[in-house]
């Protein structure tokens, strides 16, 4: 199957941790010649839990094209357990 993906964005950090991220993960499938562009809308916080500093993020995407029979929208949520490294 050949495939292709692109995955623009564009985001926007606060200075306490914030951010408001738009993106798309377009797949084009040349076999089928059939797009899926769904647009995304995340926010996203870090936040600590002790010494453990974890993202977590909530979002939504409706989709621009999709196949025949594919989805119409969607949820997401991510937590992102973080270790930086002094420097």
């Amino acid at each position: 199957m050949d495939q292709t993906l692109l995955q623009p964005f564009l985001a926007y950090t606060w200075k306490d941790s914030t951010t408001l991220t738009l993106n798309s993960e377009t797949t084009l499938d040349w076999t089928a010649d059939e797009w899926t562009v769904p647009i995304n809308l995340i926010v996203s916080h870090v936040y600590n839990f002790g010494h453990q500093p974890v993202q977590l993020a909530v979002g939504g995407r409706v989709y621009a094209e999709t196949p025949d029979e594919g989805p119409e929208w969607g949820l997401r949520s991510v937590v992102t357990f973080l270790f930086p490294t002094g420097g």
